[in-house]
């Protein structure tokens, strides 16, 4: 009597091959969008740079205390011009919030997370010896989706 050698695989272990390869899409597709959505989300994020190098500069040049937002923002001379839509982002503007506060908004433009157009808001305050402190606002939708 000659013994039979197995060759392959049964029915049942491939069919749990297909079954453990079936749990690790369903939990690791999720996490890619979102790392995506994310990804995309931080040229939005990024865009705010530039407005926020000038109003440093602004703040460290020309402004005092006192005048800091009418030196600084909306054609006050001191260099910071709003800038326009582009790409990913629909706006990004440089406003007042308060005295001595600017201001910078940055949209998104589509669905990031499930949340369409969310945005990322900075707040500005410059100190007395002329640096400007950024501060995150919480009321950014960028922040409920997870996104900055």
């Amino acid at each position: 009597m000659k013994k039979q050698l197995q060759k392959g695989f049964t029915l049942i272990e491939l069919m749990i091959v297909v079954a453990i390869i079936g749990i690790l899409a369903a939990v690791a597709l999720p996490a890619y969008q979102q790392y995506s959505d994310k990804a995309r989300f931080s040229e939005v994020v990024l865009s705010t740079s530039g407005l926020k190098s000038a109003v440093e500069v602004c703040a460290a040049t020309t402004a005092s205390n006192a005048t800091f937002i009418v030196e600084c923002i909306g054609g006050g001379g001191g260099g910071v011009i709003d800038a326009g839509a582009s790409g990913v982002v629909t706006s990004v503007t440089a406003t007042t919030s308060g005295a001595g506060v600017v201001r910078v908004t940055a949209t998104g433009n589509g669905t990031f997370n499930a949340v369409a157009n969310p945005t990322y808001i900075l707040d500005g305050t410059r100190s007395a010896n002329g640096q400007v402190i950024w501060a995150e606002l919480a009321t950014a939708t960028c922040v409920a989706a997870a996104l900055c």
